[in-house]
């Protein structure tokens, strides 16, 4: 990219960390930060995002996979200004120690307070509830500790379906991976739209995720309900969209009777065959919308045709037209 005649002022960016914190939860995000400078263009000048890993002691941290980070001092950190304050996540057995440590109830709600936005990446959102950071706020996590989290804070509202949420100045997100999607939208937040776009492209990932987007695709969702013979159904539904997908042809497929296959379909996958094969074509149809497809082909492509019929069906699940849906997340 060349270089802009605008330099925006720099932002500080922390992340927080203890022993045995998800390595992906930091490295993720940070290479999304890291390549927005570089897709700045900011040649022999300060970068926009300048990173900072931090613990309450300071020195070497080592994460679950047996990497040690280096990180400066929470209250080293405290002592400067703070634009994007962030928590790593972990499984439970690391997490316990860190809701036992004083240090992290003296320095982590001060630097919360005064940071310009605040969050975590999966589990890390646990501490923070713990700390009373998010009474009264909308939160995502990793779907495994959804209802532990309800449960334990009832004053915290848990999203169980989006990769992450934006609740003001809290910024929360679900699974390790999805600290991704939550640093593109901070990039497109701080920057532009083109830059996320540009550093997307740049990590070769297949799309800008919104924050909405299900934690789970309906393949992955039916994978984890159904027994083998459904699943390989439903690998061949998905690679079969845009053909007539009806009860009697499916349970033709699988060798059952009609009404023994909608039994057994709704046992496994949790929901009728009809309301899967429209979440299927839709989920289909987000992606397609993303690399910039024509409503009509799209509409073709998942079985919805015509036209107006996948557009009422879009806008029923998602709450936005596909057109706009388009327009807010095609790739470059």
């Amino acid at each position: 990219m060349t270089e802009r005649s605008y330099f925006p002022p720099m932002h500080r960016l922390v992340f927080t960390v203890y022993p045995g914190f998800e390595l992906l939860d930091t490295s993720g995000p940070i290479s999304v930060f890291t390549s927005a400078n570089r897709a700045l263009g900011l040649s022999g000048k300060p970068p926009f995002y300048a990173i900072d890993l931090a613990s309450p002691a300071g020195g070497p941290v080592t994460s679950s996979s047996g990497v040690a980070v280096h990180t400066r001092s929470l209250d080293e950190c405290a002592c400067e200004a703070v634009d994007t304050l962030l928590v790593a996540g972990a499984e439970s057995e690391h997490l316990l120690p860190v809701l036992a440590d004083s240090a992290w109830s003296v320095w982590l709600p001060d630097l919360a307070g005064k940071a310009q936005r605040f969050g975590s990446v999966c589990s890390g959102v646990i501490i923070l509830a713990r700390l009373g950071l998010l009474d009264g706020h909308r939160v995502a996590t990793h779907w495994d500790a959804c209802a532990p989290l309800a449960a334990a804070f009832p004053s915290v509202t848990v999203d169980p379906d989006s990769l992450y949420v934006v609740d003001g100045r809290l910024w929360t997100s679900a699974g390790v991976t999805t600290g991704i999607d939550m640093a593109l939208a901070m990039v497109a937040q701080d920057l532009s739209a083109d830059i996320a776009g540009a550093v997307a492209k740049r990590l070769v990932l297949y799309a800008r995720r919104p924050g909405y987007q299900s934690q789970f695709s309906p393949l992955l969702h039916a994978q984890v309900k159904a027994d083998s013979p459904f699943a390989d159904l439903i690998a061949w539904i998905l690679a079969n969209l845009s053909s007539p997908l009806d009860v009697p042809k499916l349970a033709e497929r699988a060798g059952l009777s009609e009404r023994t296959f909608h039994r057994k379909f709704v046992a496994a996958a949790g929901e009728t065959p009809a309301r899967f094969i429209e979440a299927a074509r839709l989920d289909a149809a987000r992606m397609l919308l993303c690399r910039g497809l024509s409503l009509k082909s799209v509409a073709a492509e998942v079985g919805l045709s015509p036209a107006t019929r996948f557009c009422e069906a879009f806008e029923r699940r998602f709450g936005i037209t596909p057109r706009l849906f388009r327009e807010m997340h095609a790739e470059f």
